[in-house]
């Protein structure tokens, strides 16, 4: 099913985690300190994901996820975090994770959420149009490869950046919603916070844009979402 490493250094909440994971048949380690935890994710490059409490002994879960992005972009990432701490959701995605699953969540909602993830992280060529390479501008998308390429150089990407942009070059001129982002990255039936789309639209100007504060590629549709455009038209 997966390999996924759990950080959380409460007990009832983690022994709760693991046991609802091995019943789905997933592979589960566990740490309790952040520590522990990147000592684990650097010597094993294997995992599928990370769940990542963000208030744990030792360096934080912020921190895990820095210093996990420097090395490992292809992981999964998740935190946990308390409803009510708003800014800690910001925060995570802004530093580079995938999603945030608010406490206390069910263990239908945790499943959904890393099944969707997992299906990000482990993404296989479909056949058709979708295995093949996708050009716009001076950009090259290789679904088969999970690779993103701009002007021949790769640019590293999470499985949730890579998704979305692949998603925004397909649809090249067209806008994509908010909600229909949500629906085809996230899953039908995420029931997060919908800024999860414009964290990591943000996180990907950073990433391609010249100018991630005059964005030319990937433009603002304004009350509505995005539209990838390739060609430079400010010239």
């Amino acid at each position: 099913m997966g390999k996924i490493l759990i950080l959380e250094d409460e007990d009832s909440i983690r022994s709760f985690v693991v046991v609802n994971l091995k019943r789905q048949g997933y592979d589960i380690t566990e740490a309790v300190t952040g520590d522990e935890a990147l000592a684990l994710l650097k010597q094993d490059d294997s995992f599928d994901i990370a769940l990542l409490d963000v208030m744990v002994p030792g360096i934080d879960g912020f921190e895990v996820c820095r210093r996990v992005r420097e090395f490992n972009e292809r992981i999964g990432i998740i935190f946990l975090t308390a409803k009510v701490q708003e800014q800690d959701k910001v925060m995570g995605l802004s530093l580079g994770a995938d999603d945030h699953i608010g406490k206390p969540f069910s263990p239908g909602e945790l499943m959904a959420r890393i099944g969707s993830l997992l299906r990000r992280v482990r993404r296989q060529p479909a056949g058709g149009e979708d295995s093949g390479t996708l050009r716009s501008g001076p950009f090259e998308i290789h679904p088969e490869k999970v690779e993103l390429r701009k002007n021949g150089e790769r640019i590293d990407l999470t499985p949730t950046e890579f998704a979305l942009i692949q998603r925004l070059i397909e649809k090249e001129g067209s806008p994509l919603s908010r909600n229909d982002l949500l629906d085809e990255i996230w899953g039908i039936q995420y029931i997060g916070d919908p800024k999860i789309v414009d964290v990591n639209i943000r996180r990907l100007r950073q990433k391609v844009e010249e100018d991630p504060s005059a964005p030319k590629f990937i433009e603002t549709v304004w009350g509505f979402g995005y539209r990838w455009q390739g060609r430079d038209t400010s010239t």
